[in-house]
This record gives structure tokens, C-alpha cells and sequence, in this order.
């Protein structure tokens, strides 16, 4: 049987793996929500390409703005190596929010 920090240290060099590998791999044209907004709004086909300034005109502008620290899981001007080190940062935030969440609920103390 395999113990928990074993598991634990396989599940995030697993998720590492993936998500440099998914840097090389993924699309540049917005795909999930960002996508389906801007089929709704008739901006695009459905087997279209994004139009260049999709972002702002599926939130709408004007109705909403904000700043990502690492906007579309890159940094400006680094490249693939910047993208690799958002993926990387974004991995180990979900793993300490994870395991923040859990360690809070199965802190909790007992009332028998």
C-alpha cells in the first residue's frame, strides 16, 4: 500500500508533467467559456477562430475589468518558459487551496 505523502508527491510531478507537456500542446484560440461566450454573442462560428480582441468583447467592456497576475497562464515576454512557470505556480496554489480545504474540514473537532 502506498502512503499518503508518497501519493501526495506522485500526484503533483504527475500534474507538473501534464502541464508543461499541455504548454507545447494547447491552443492559442479560446476554447471553454471564453469560446461559448463568443459563440452566444455571434462573434464567432462555432468552428470558427476567435476574433483577435475576443477576450474584452465576450466579459464586455466596460462592465467588468481585472488584472490576472498571469494572464492566460503566461508572462510577458518569457516565452514558453513563462508559460511552463504560470502552470507550475498554478499547480501548487490548487494544491495548497486543496489542501487547505481538506485540512480545515477534517480538522474540525468532534462533538461526541
Amino acid at each position: 500500500m502506498i502512503d499518503n505523502k508518497t501519493f501526495i508527491a506522485a500526484g503533483i510531478i504527475l500534474a507538473i508533467v501534464i502541464g508543461v507537456v499541455a504548454v507545447f500542446m494547447a491552443s492559442g484560440d479560446p476554447d471553454g467559456l471564453e469560446s461559448t461566450a463568443l459563440v452566444v454573442q455571434g462573434e464567432k462560428t462555432l468552428t470558427g477562430l476567435s476574433p483577435e480582441d475576443g477576450d474584452a468583447e465576450a466579459i464586455g467592456e466596460g462592465t467588468f475589468e481585472y488584472e490576472a497576475p498571469l494572464p492566460d497562464y503566461s508572462m510577458e515576454g518569457a516565452g514558453k518558459g513563462g508559460e511552463i512557470f504560470s502552470l507550475i505556480v498554478g499547480i501548487f496554489v490548487t494544491f495548497a487551496l486543496i489542501g487547505g480545504v481538506t485540512w480545515a474540514i477534517t480538522s474540525k473537532p468532534s462533538k461526541s
